[in-house]
Protein backbone atom coordinates (compact mmCIF):
# COMPACT_ATOMS: atom_id res chain seq x y z
CA UNK A 1 0.00 0.00 0.00
CA UNK A 2 1.08 3.10 -0.82
CA UNK A 3 2.37 5.98 1.53
CA UNK A 4 -0.44 8.79 2.32
CA UNK A 5 2.02 10.62 3.57
CA UNK A 6 4.82 10.76 1.09
CA UNK A 7 7.18 13.76 0.89
CA UNK A 8 5.08 15.76 -2.01
CA UNK A 9 3.94 19.67 -2.75
CA UNK A 10 1.30 21.28 -0.05
CA UNK A 11 -2.22 20.02 -0.71
CA UNK A 12 -0.95 16.65 -2.78
CA UNK A 13 -1.33 13.53 -2.15
CA UNK A 14 -0.02 9.97 -3.16
CA UNK A 15 -2.78 7.47 -3.63
CA UNK A 16 -2.77 4.00 -1.97
CA UNK A 17 -0.28 1.70 -4.49
CA UNK A 18 -1.82 -1.61 -5.67
CA UNK A 19 0.50 -3.92 -7.62
CA UNK A 20 -0.46 -7.14 -9.46
CA UNK A 21 2.92 -8.25 -9.93
CA UNK A 22 2.59 -9.50 -6.26
CA UNK A 23 0.37 -12.52 -4.55
CA UNK A 24 -3.12 -12.77 -5.05
CA UNK A 25 -3.36 -12.56 -1.36
CA UNK A 26 -1.27 -9.10 -1.27
CA UNK A 27 -3.38 -7.64 -3.99
CA UNK A 28 -6.23 -7.96 -1.96
CA UNK A 29 -5.12 -6.97 1.32
CA UNK A 30 -4.09 -3.90 -0.51
CA UNK A 31 -7.14 -3.28 -2.13
CA UNK A 32 -9.36 -4.13 0.54
CA UNK A 33 -7.21 -1.54 3.31
CA UNK A 34 -7.28 1.23 0.37
CA UNK A 35 -11.05 0.85 -0.04
CA UNK A 36 -11.54 0.79 4.05
CA UNK A 37 -9.36 3.66 4.19
CA UNK A 38 -10.14 6.34 1.41
CA UNK A 39 -11.73 4.44 -1.95
CA UNK A 40 -9.10 5.33 -4.28
CA UNK A 41 -6.02 4.10 -5.27
CA UNK A 42 -3.32 3.67 -8.10
CA UNK A 43 -3.15 0.32 -9.75
CA UNK A 44 0.89 -0.69 -11.43
CA UNK A 45 1.83 -3.75 -13.40
CA UNK A 46 -1.80 -4.23 -14.45
CA UNK A 47 -1.27 -5.76 -17.73
CA UNK A 48 -2.95 -3.25 -19.98
CA UNK A 49 -0.36 -3.11 -23.21
CA UNK A 50 1.69 0.54 -23.22
CA UNK A 51 0.52 0.45 -26.64
CA UNK A 52 -2.77 0.09 -26.11
CA UNK A 53 -2.91 2.88 -23.75
CA UNK A 54 -1.01 5.46 -25.68
CA UNK A 55 -3.27 4.57 -28.96
CA UNK A 56 -6.26 5.85 -26.83
CA UNK A 57 -4.48 8.38 -25.47
CA UNK A 58 -3.53 10.02 -29.24
CA UNK A 59 -6.96 8.92 -30.50
CA UNK A 60 -8.85 11.02 -27.85
CA UNK A 61 -6.28 13.93 -28.18
CA UNK A 62 -6.86 13.59 -31.95
CA UNK A 63 -10.94 13.85 -31.17
CA UNK A 64 -10.74 17.14 -29.16
CA UNK A 65 -8.34 18.75 -31.77
CA UNK A 66 -10.76 17.90 -34.48
CA UNK A 67 -13.22 21.17 -35.97
CA UNK A 68 -15.48 22.32 -34.05
CA UNK A 69 -18.15 20.98 -36.54
CA UNK A 70 -16.85 17.52 -36.73
CA UNK A 71 -17.39 17.25 -32.92
CA UNK A 72 -20.77 18.95 -32.60
CA UNK A 73 -22.31 16.93 -35.72
CA UNK A 74 -22.16 14.19 -32.05
CA UNK A 75 -23.37 16.84 -29.79
CA UNK A 76 -26.29 16.15 -27.52
CA UNK A 77 -27.85 18.07 -24.77
CA UNK A 78 -29.88 14.86 -23.54
CA UNK A 79 -28.53 13.15 -20.17
CA UNK A 80 -30.60 9.98 -21.06
CA UNK A 81 -28.80 9.81 -24.40
CA UNK A 82 -25.80 6.81 -24.27
CA UNK A 83 -23.59 8.31 -26.88
CA UNK A 84 -23.28 11.91 -26.76
CA UNK A 85 -20.80 14.81 -27.07
CA UNK A 86 -21.95 17.12 -24.43
CA UNK A 87 -20.07 20.55 -22.77
CA UNK A 88 -20.92 21.90 -19.22
CA UNK A 89 -19.06 25.19 -19.56
CA UNK A 90 -22.56 26.84 -20.26
CA UNK A 91 -24.24 25.12 -17.46
CA UNK A 92 -23.82 26.71 -13.63
CA UNK A 93 -24.86 25.55 -10.46
CA UNK A 94 -24.52 27.85 -6.96
CA UNK A 95 -22.34 30.37 -9.46
CA UNK A 96 -19.69 27.74 -10.61
CA UNK A 97 -19.43 27.09 -14.32
CA UNK A 98 -18.12 23.58 -15.14
CA UNK A 99 -15.61 23.88 -17.45
CA UNK A 100 -15.20 20.38 -19.49
CA UNK A 101 -15.83 19.02 -23.27
CA UNK A 102 -16.79 15.28 -22.62
CA UNK A 103 -17.32 12.19 -25.42
CA UNK A 104 -19.88 9.67 -23.30
CA UNK A 105 -19.88 6.39 -25.11
CA UNK A 106 -21.67 3.15 -23.82
CA UNK A 107 -21.71 -0.18 -24.54
CA UNK A 108 -23.06 -4.01 -23.95
CA UNK A 109 -20.24 -6.14 -23.05
CA UNK A 110 -18.98 -8.25 -24.81
CA UNK A 111 -19.26 -4.77 -27.43
CA UNK A 112 -20.01 -6.11 -30.67
CA UNK A 113 -22.49 -4.02 -32.70
CA UNK A 114 -22.36 -1.53 -30.06
CA UNK A 115 -19.60 0.54 -31.01
CA UNK A 116 -21.52 1.41 -34.79
CA UNK A 117 -23.09 3.74 -32.70
CA UNK A 118 -20.10 5.72 -31.61
CA UNK A 119 -18.51 8.46 -33.60
CA UNK A 120 -17.39 7.84 -37.23
CA UNK A 121 -13.97 9.82 -36.66
CA UNK A 122 -11.40 10.00 -35.95
CA UNK A 123 -10.64 6.74 -38.66
CA UNK A 124 -9.48 4.64 -36.11
CA UNK A 125 -11.85 5.55 -33.06
CA UNK A 126 -14.13 2.43 -32.79
CA UNK A 127 -11.41 -0.18 -32.98
CA UNK A 128 -9.28 1.70 -30.34
CA UNK A 129 -11.66 2.41 -28.28
CA UNK A 130 -13.26 -1.04 -28.25
CA UNK A 131 -9.13 -2.68 -27.51
CA UNK A 132 -8.88 -0.24 -24.89
CA UNK A 133 -12.56 -1.27 -23.04
CA UNK A 134 -11.58 -4.87 -23.56
CA UNK A 135 -8.42 -4.74 -21.80
CA UNK A 136 -9.43 -2.19 -19.10
CA UNK A 137 -12.93 -3.83 -18.43
CA UNK A 138 -10.95 -6.68 -18.03
CA UNK A 139 -8.62 -5.50 -15.55
CA UNK A 140 -11.33 -4.18 -13.75
CA UNK A 141 -13.25 -7.23 -13.63
CA UNK A 142 -10.06 -8.84 -12.31
CA UNK A 143 -9.73 -6.09 -9.64
CA UNK A 144 -13.50 -7.19 -8.37
CA UNK A 145 -12.58 -10.56 -8.10
CA UNK A 146 -9.67 -9.29 -6.10
CA UNK A 147 -11.61 -7.54 -3.86
CA UNK A 148 -14.01 -10.35 -3.14
CA UNK A 149 -11.53 -12.74 -2.26
CA UNK A 150 -10.25 -9.97 0.12
CA UNK A 151 -13.67 -9.46 1.82
CA UNK A 152 -14.18 -13.00 2.15
CA UNK A 153 -16.96 -13.23 -0.81
CA UNK A 154 -17.24 -15.86 -3.51
CA UNK A 155 -14.62 -14.90 -6.56
CA UNK A 156 -17.45 -14.00 -8.69
CA UNK A 157 -19.31 -11.93 -6.33
CA UNK A 158 -19.55 -9.39 -8.73
CA UNK A 159 -19.82 -10.93 -11.84
CA UNK A 160 -23.54 -11.26 -11.96
CA UNK A 161 -25.80 -7.93 -12.13
CA UNK A 162 -24.00 -5.91 -9.93
CA UNK A 163 -21.17 -6.10 -12.75
CA UNK A 164 -23.19 -6.63 -15.98
CA UNK A 165 -24.52 -3.40 -16.62
CA UNK A 166 -24.03 -1.80 -19.93
CA UNK A 167 -20.44 -0.46 -19.64
CA UNK A 168 -19.79 3.33 -20.07
CA UNK A 169 -16.52 5.45 -21.33
CA UNK A 170 -16.13 8.82 -20.66
CA UNK A 171 -13.28 10.89 -22.41
CA UNK A 172 -12.65 14.29 -20.93
CA UNK A 173 -11.50 17.42 -22.00
CA UNK A 174 -10.62 20.61 -19.79
CA UNK A 175 -9.68 23.56 -21.43
CA UNK A 176 -7.43 25.95 -19.93
CA UNK A 177 -9.40 28.45 -17.91
CA UNK A 178 -8.13 31.26 -15.21
CA UNK A 179 -11.82 32.23 -13.68
CA UNK A 180 -11.62 31.44 -10.03
CA UNK A 181 -15.08 30.51 -10.29
CA UNK A 182 -14.96 27.36 -12.57
CA UNK A 183 -14.06 24.38 -11.75
CA UNK A 184 -13.74 21.14 -14.21
CA UNK A 185 -16.12 18.63 -12.47
CA UNK A 186 -17.81 19.66 -9.23
CA UNK A 187 -17.35 17.39 -6.15
CA UNK A 188 -19.24 14.07 -6.52
CA UNK A 189 -19.62 9.98 -5.93
CA UNK A 190 -19.39 7.80 -8.55
CA UNK A 191 -22.98 6.45 -9.40
CA UNK A 192 -21.29 3.43 -10.97
CA UNK A 193 -19.74 0.30 -9.08
CA UNK A 194 -15.80 0.73 -10.15
CA UNK A 195 -14.43 3.71 -12.01
CA UNK A 196 -11.25 2.87 -14.03
CA UNK A 197 -9.28 6.18 -15.45
CA UNK A 198 -6.48 6.81 -17.13
CA UNK A 199 -5.48 10.48 -15.53
CA UNK A 200 -4.18 13.33 -17.07
CA UNK A 201 -0.16 14.42 -16.32
CA UNK A 202 -1.43 18.12 -15.53
CA UNK A 203 -2.78 17.78 -11.85
CA UNK A 204 -6.42 18.53 -11.39
CA UNK A 205 -7.81 15.64 -9.82
CA UNK A 206 -8.67 15.85 -6.04
CA UNK A 207 -10.46 14.04 -3.65
CA UNK A 208 -11.81 14.72 0.19
CA UNK A 209 -9.67 13.02 3.23
CA UNK A 210 -10.43 14.21 6.57
CA UNK A 211 -11.97 17.09 5.92
CA UNK A 212 -9.42 18.80 3.15
CA UNK A 213 -9.14 18.55 -0.65
CA UNK A 214 -6.10 16.98 -1.47
CA UNK A 215 -4.68 16.63 -5.11
CA UNK A 216 -3.71 13.32 -6.89
CA UNK A 217 -0.19 13.27 -7.45
CA UNK A 218 -0.09 10.28 -10.10
CA UNK A 219 1.88 7.28 -11.03
CA UNK A 220 3.36 7.05 -14.79
CA UNK A 221 1.49 4.07 -16.27
CA UNK A 222 -0.72 3.70 -13.61
CA UNK A 223 -4.21 3.76 -13.58
CA UNK A 224 -6.68 5.59 -10.98
CA UNK A 225 -9.61 3.28 -9.54
CA UNK A 226 -12.23 4.48 -7.39
CA UNK A 227 -14.82 2.64 -5.76
CA UNK A 228 -18.88 4.11 -6.45
CA UNK A 229 -21.33 4.49 -4.10
CA UNK A 230 -23.01 1.06 -5.03
CA UNK A 231 -19.54 -0.72 -3.39
CA UNK A 232 -20.23 1.27 -0.41
CA UNK A 233 -24.07 0.37 -0.06
CA UNK A 234 -23.54 -3.42 -0.75
CA UNK A 235 -20.17 -3.74 1.91
CA UNK A 236 -22.55 -2.12 4.28
CA UNK A 237 -20.25 1.41 4.40
CA UNK A 238 -16.96 -0.98 4.95
CA UNK A 239 -15.75 0.34 2.22
CA UNK A 240 -15.60 3.87 1.05
CA UNK A 241 -17.12 5.84 -1.92
CA UNK A 242 -14.90 9.29 -1.19
CA UNK A 243 -16.13 12.67 -2.82
CA UNK A 244 -13.63 13.99 -5.31
CA UNK A 245 -13.85 16.78 -8.33
CA UNK A 246 -11.72 18.25 -10.64
CA UNK A 247 -10.25 21.93 -11.00
CA UNK A 248 -8.90 23.69 -14.09
CA UNK A 249 -5.47 24.58 -14.37
CA UNK A 250 -5.22 28.40 -16.34
CA UNK A 251 -2.31 27.12 -18.54
CA UNK A 252 -2.52 23.93 -19.65
CA UNK A 253 -5.12 22.25 -21.02
CA UNK A 254 -6.11 18.19 -19.21
CA UNK A 255 -7.55 14.99 -20.99
CA UNK A 256 -8.59 11.90 -19.15
CA UNK A 257 -10.48 8.57 -20.31
CA UNK A 258 -12.62 6.56 -17.63
CA UNK A 259 -14.12 3.49 -18.16
CA UNK A 260 -17.09 2.52 -16.14
CA UNK A 261 -18.49 -0.58 -14.67
CA UNK A 262 -22.19 -0.63 -13.22
CA UNK A 263 -24.65 -2.48 -12.50
CA UNK A 264 -27.89 -3.94 -14.60
CA UNK A 265 -30.80 -1.54 -14.48
CA UNK A 266 -32.97 -4.08 -12.68
CA UNK A 267 -30.19 -5.14 -10.53
CA UNK A 268 -30.95 -4.50 -6.00
CA UNK A 269 -28.77 -2.49 -4.51
CA UNK A 270 -28.26 -3.42 -0.79
CA UNK A 271 -26.15 -4.56 2.06
CA UNK A 272 -24.97 -8.36 1.41
CA UNK A 273 -25.73 -10.59 3.70
CA UNK A 274 -22.39 -11.07 4.59
CA UNK A 275 -21.60 -7.74 6.09
CA UNK A 276 -25.08 -7.77 8.32
CA UNK A 277 -25.64 -9.19 11.95
CA UNK A 278 -27.54 -8.04 14.98
CA UNK A 279 -24.73 -5.97 15.75
CA UNK A 280 -24.48 -4.59 12.29
CA UNK A 281 -27.84 -3.43 11.09
CA UNK A 282 -28.31 -2.66 7.20
CA UNK A 283 -27.17 1.18 7.07
CA UNK A 284 -28.87 1.46 3.76
CA UNK A 285 -31.79 0.62 2.05
CA UNK A 286 -32.35 -1.47 -0.82
CA UNK A 287 -33.37 0.01 -4.12
CA UNK A 288 -32.75 -0.95 -8.13
CA UNK A 289 -29.84 0.13 -9.95
CA UNK A 290 -32.23 2.27 -12.08
CA UNK A 291 -33.89 3.86 -8.68
CA UNK A 292 -30.77 4.63 -7.70
CA UNK A 293 -29.49 5.94 -10.71
CA UNK A 294 -32.70 8.61 -10.84
CA UNK A 295 -31.87 9.55 -7.30
CA UNK A 296 -28.44 10.33 -7.95
CA UNK A 297 -29.56 12.61 -10.98
CA UNK A 298 -31.66 14.10 -8.62
CA UNK A 299 -29.30 14.74 -5.61
CA UNK A 300 -27.23 17.72 -7.44
CA UNK A 301 -25.25 18.85 -4.93
CA UNK A 302 -23.41 16.75 -2.39
CA UNK A 303 -23.97 13.94 -3.95
CA UNK A 304 -23.05 11.20 -1.23
CA UNK A 305 -25.97 12.90 0.02
CA UNK A 306 -28.54 9.61 -1.45
CA UNK A 307 -27.54 7.61 0.80
CA UNK A 308 -28.78 8.96 4.41
CA UNK A 309 -32.32 11.03 2.75
CA UNK A 310 -35.19 9.22 3.09
CA UNK A 311 -35.49 6.92 -0.12
CA UNK A 312 -39.11 8.01 0.11
CA UNK A 313 -38.49 12.33 -0.10
CA UNK A 314 -36.37 11.05 -2.84
CA UNK A 315 -38.62 9.05 -4.94
CA UNK A 316 -41.50 12.20 -4.41
CA UNK A 317 -38.99 14.32 -6.17
CA UNK A 318 -38.42 11.70 -8.86
CA UNK A 319 -41.71 11.56 -9.83
CA UNK A 320 -42.76 15.19 -10.57
CA UNK A 321 -40.39 15.19 -12.78
CA UNK A 322 -41.27 12.73 -14.66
Amino acid sequence: MGNLQAPLPEGFISLPVVDFSLSREEISRAIVDAGKDIGFFQVINHGVPEQVRRDMEAVCKEFFAMPAADREAFHSDDNLKPNRFFSGSTYKTGGEKFWFDCLRLSSTFPIGDSKNNWPEKPQKLREVFERFAVHTRGMGMELLRLLSEGMGLRPDYFEGDLGSGNMTMNLNHYPPCDDPNAIGLPPHCDRNLLSLLIPSTVPGLQFSYKGSWFTVETMPNAYIVNFGLPLQVVTNGVLKSIEHRVVTNPKESRRSVGVFITPSWDCVISPAEEFLSKENPACYHAVTFREFYDMHSVVKDGLSSVLTISHKNIQETVDTQI
